[in-house]
């Protein structure tokens, strides 16, 4: 029994940001003090505040340290774990109060959480199956082969209002119902875990922090629909997930949890991994179950769907891995504990990964229907240095941009199409004032023409055209019958696209233009990128009445465009300026500004 344990985390940010050395110093500082058998060191999944790692927590009393480094290691084991004292300057600065350390889960970015898919993300070692097990895990898969028929679960996850967190919203209990009324000789069930909008990473954390949750929801899924073998597509730029899986995986085998006979029921059920390559074009459920095949990833028309005819031609459920997380719990408390949080018709739960311009960048799990000034302003800390808030763009490549006038509509699946944006799998990029709009749509279009497969015309060829148009915008070279050709390809290729990524590709234009036109016209009319962002429209001026003619500008412009002598004004020619900012960003008197 130890007295103190101290929780490490093992997730991607703080593993990049040096904890598995922290670890292993931890671990050196403890024998040299001849702690082993008082204190246990524990390796753990993502805590969500990726801002403040490597983080490291430390119970009974939870004092939560921040971005620590390996050299505060000695003294965190010897004046914290051998003498009891607390170093206070290594704590989250939230956590200190004048009456002592205040919980963690008293903070701004935890109060207005409620964690059920992250619920042992933080908590455990997701290397050791007792650990999950202690939990309760697996609980839930012998209740259901135990206590429950098929449809009786089917019916549970229909009544819980559970819809599919990858970003189409689909209710998953009519989409196990439907498999299961398909009569076949072999069904599957698949665990989409290909992550691929740029900034999202909440299904790599649930992979990374708890892997058996989706072991165990796919096993139920096994029986509920009538499959015996299980498929997790995962994107091999996840090697710590990766590697969790497969030792979670192995574990599950040894322990008679994944196998033959489960539970003594007569229940039969494995999962496999198939790694992806990185193809965007994988999230979608059929390229998906293409890929797993050995082909060339590429959507197939539908119908059939998949319910009917998916993976190798047999009814097969796909969900992707924030849905499966979901599962056990909605199994084990009851469908209408999971009703209960969240919207009328958005159950539950949604897990975000908050980044850009806000202090708190990291993981969050909130309940359907939380503001997005609340997940923002509150939650995520605000926007730094003083900056106004101007969008925030949800769903990624296939989402659309918020803006401030929608800073409090509540969040969930219908709200946010009514707006012109979707919940996507969960990526939350938030801007402030200094981003241009034309130049976010362009980035995302970048994103979509390098990631489409080339199986449809309206993809391959319209997003390349809408692309173009983007670039001449960006560069001053565009006309007001662009932006109409613009728009008119966006509706084109959304209606005629084979597959989600082509339908919704044109979202961030779209939204954009809807709500920020006046930035797409300030381009085209005026030459002038309002943001200051789009290089081709911009200029840097020196204020001849600040300027000190102290040389710093000159002497750091890699083109020498900066003429002037010692103690005399200085003049940038704009010919030479390669418009790289480096002058601005020296200048200690704020005498150059972009134009």
């Amino acid at each position: 029994m130890y007295r103190s344990h101290v929780l490490v985390c093992g997730g991607t940010g703080c593993t990049s940001s040096g904890s598995p050395q922290i670890i292993e110093r931890l671990k050196e500082e403890i024998k040299k003090q001849g702690l082993e058998d008082e204190v246990a060191v524990i390796q753990t999944g993502c805590h969500g505040l990726c801002a403040l790692g490597p983080i490291m927590i430390v119970y009974p009393d939870a004092s939560f340290y921040s971005m620590v480094k390996v050299e505060d290691v000695p003294e965190i084991v010897s004046e914290h774990l051998l003498k009891g004292r607390v170093v206070t300057r290594l704590l989250y600065d939230e956590t200190v109060t004048s009456g002592g350390v205040k919980a963690l889960i008293d903070t701004d970015f935890y109060k207005k959480q409620h964690r059920v898919a992250l619920r042992n993300c933080g908590i455990i070692n997701p290397e050791v199956i007792d650990e999950y097990i202690g939990t309760g895990g697996y609980e839930a898969l012998g209740k259901v082969l135990t206590e429950m028929t098929p449809d009786q679960v089917i019916q549970t996850l229909l009544d819980s209002g559970l819809r599919g967190r990858g970003g189409g919203g689909f209710p998953t209990g009519l989409k196990w119902k439907l498999a299961k009324q398909n009569d076949a000789d072999q069904k599957y069930v698949c665990c989409n875990a290909d992550e691929g909008d740029p900034g999202a990473f909440m299904d790599r954390s649930v992979l990374e922090g708890d892997p058996h949750v989706v072991l165990e929801a796919m096993a139920i899924a096994g029986y509920a629909i009538g499959a015996n073998q299980g498929y997790i597509y995962v994107r091999a730029e996840y090697p710590i997930a990766v590697e969790r899986l497969k030792i979670a995986i192995k574990q599950a085998r040894e322990y008679g949890l994944l196998g033959k006979n489960i539970f003594d029921t007569g229940f039969d059920f494995d999962i496999d991994l198939r790694l992806g390559a990185g193809a965007f074009v994988c999230g979608e459920e059929t390229a998906l179950m293409t890929s797993i095949e050995g082909k060339r990833g590429e959507p197939r028309p539908r119908p059939p769907f998949p319910a009917q005819k998916g993976l190798f031609g047999k009814p097969t459920i796909l969900n992707n891995v924030e849905t499966y997380a979901n599962i056990p719990q909605i199994i084990l408390n009851g469908s209408e504990w999971f009703a209960s949080m969240g919207t009328e018709k958005s159950k539950g739960t949604k897990v975000f990964a908050l980044g850009g311009k806000i202090h708190n960048t990291g993981l969050v799990e909130i309940p359907m229907g939380t503001t997005l000034r609340e997940v923002i302003e509150e939650i995520g800390g605000g926007i730094p240095n003083g900056k106004k808030f101007k969008a925030a763009q949800t769903g990624g490549p296939s989402g659309g941009c918020i803006p401030a006038e929608h800073f409090d509509i509540p969040i969930d699946y219908d709200n946010l199409i009514s707006i012109g944006s979707m919940m996507g799998s969960g990526g939350l990029i938030v801007m402030d004032e200094d981003d241009c709009m034309v130049d976010i749509a362009k980035f995302f279009l970048e994103f979509t023409v390098e990631e489409s497969c080339g199986k449809c015309t309206p993809c391959r060829v319209g997003t390349r055209r809408m692309l173009e148009i983007l670039t001449k915008i960006t560069k001053g070279q565009a006309t007001m019958e662009d932006l109409d050709k613009l728009e008119e390809l966006c509706y084109y290729i959304k209606n005629n696209s084979l597959c989600g990524l082509g339908q919704t590709a044109p979202n961030p234009v779209l939204s954009t233009l809807r709500y920020f036109r006046d930035e797409y016209e300030a381009h085209i009319k005026e030459k002038r990128c309002p943001a200051g962002v789009c290089k081709a429209l911009l200029s840097y001026v020196i204020d001849r009445d600040k300027c000190r003619g102290c040389t710093l500008c000159a002497r750091n412009c890699p083109a020498g465009a900066i003429i002037g002598t010692v103690k005399n004004p200085h003049v940038i020619d704009t010919d030479k300026c390669v418009k790289c900012g480096a002058c601005m960003e020296k200048c200690k008197f704020g005498a150059i500004y972009k134009k």
